[in-house]
């Protein structure tokens, strides 16, 4: 079975070589340069490849040298020789392992969404005042990240809390794989220090909550052709008598969702069927982003639960310098970096747990 697997592997990635080159082909065409749509997707594609290329090639060297190193054993008299090559293959085998390893988490495929921008929020929970400023303090936390990663970052709303920090927080974070390093961030995020609030000095458990939500682009809009019935009719109204003798008018009707666009504004049919499909578009993409919306109010309360401290996927203990994802059973003494940005740690150990767990699915079907 292992062995079936590895063929599997190895004809996956022989496939992707072959693309590869095909794309490397493409991107000197200069047909290919002068769009730069395509262009662009295929440059994507050819950043892709590569990585997984460039790591087939040290794996098939690697098996190389085991080929040769083995014949050499065969026909080698010469002592120091046999020890050379005895080495070499313990050292080209270690390296086929990990190599075969890193190859297989490359081939996971990965989740569409983890290129979205994200709509990011942070909420104070249980707490009272303390939450309010630990909600301010996971948002510098926050933005101290954005700002290493290149992230671009829109603020979208603001609710101060009475004494500071925040009550509710909403940003638009943009840039390179935006979803795929924060969805993770999700949940119940518990605090245990000594409040500035505290004049006992005892120490205090509050919790404020993060959403990290994939953001609906125009693009996201997908209309099959098969399902839009289109009409054509006289336009009425100002505009003189050419817009009331010609069909000039077009009517989009999209079967699915019953949603309706036409255009009279344009003189000619041509121009009404690009301002028609256009108005269409915007319909059905306001309706998605409501439904999205929805599902975002949705989602929102599975991802965070109630903002209870016992509903937490992390703890930030002050006291201790420690900080623990439970979903991973991750603890690390760092919290003053980690708060000044340095999530980096968590948020790969969080991505590396998620891929081992696709790689054992996959495995296991």
């Amino acid at each position: 079975m292992i062995f079936i697997a590895l063929l599997n592997i190895i004809d996956k990635l022989e496939n992707i070589v072959e693309r590869f080159r095909l794309v490397q082909e493409q991107l000197s065409d200069p047909t290919i340069v002068s769009d730069m749509d395509k262009y662009s997707a295929l440059n994507k594609e050819y950043k892709e490849l590569s990585i997984i290329t460039e790591k087939y090639t040290e794996f098939t060297d690697a098996k190389d040298v085991i080929s040769s190193s083995k014949e050499l054993l065969e026909t080698e008299d010469d002592p120091e020789m046999i020890e050379m090559a005895k080495e070499e293959i313990s050292e080209a085998e270690a390296q086929v392992v990990d190599l075969e390893q890193e190859l297989k988490m490359l081939l996971i495929p990965k989740d569409p969404e983890d290129e979205k921008d994200v709509i990011f929020e942070i909420r104070s929970g249980t707490g009272g005042d303390e939450a309010a400023i630990f909600a301010g303090d996971l948002y510098k936390m926050y933005s101290k990240y954005f700002e290493s990663q290149g992230w671009k970052v829109e603020t979208l709303q603001v609710n101060e809390g009475s004494v500071g920090g925040y009550s509710k927080l909403v940003l638009e974070v943009n840039g390179t794989n935006v979803f795929g390093m924060l969805k993770f961030e999700s949940g119940a995020h518990r605090v245990q220090r000594v409040p500035k609030t505290e004049s006992q000095g005892r120490l205090h458990t509050s919790a404020a909550t993060v959403v990290v939500m994939p953001k609906l682009e125009m693009k996201d809009v997908n209309i099959n052709k098969a399902d839009l019935k289109v009409d054509t009719f006289r336009s009425s109204g100002a505009g003189g008598q050419h817009v009331n003798k010609t069909e000039s008018g077009v009517r989009f009707t999209h079967i699915p969702t019953g949603i309706v666009a036409e255009s009279t504004d344009g003189r000619s049919q041509i121009k009404n069927r690009e301002i028609a499909i256009q108005r269409l578009y915007q319909k059905i993409y306001d309706a998605q982003r409501e439904a999205h919306e929805n599902k975002v109010a949705s989602a929102r309360k599975s991802l965070v639960g109630s903002g209870d401290r016992s509903d937490k996927i992390r703890t930030y203990n002050y006291p201790q310098n420690r900080v623990t994802d439970h979903r991973i059973n991750l603890t690390l003494y760092s919290l003053d970096k980690i708060v000044q940005g340095a999530i980096d740690d968590i948020i790969d150990a969080l991505r590396v747990a998620e891929n081992a767990s696709k790689l054992e699915a996959g495995e296991s079907a």
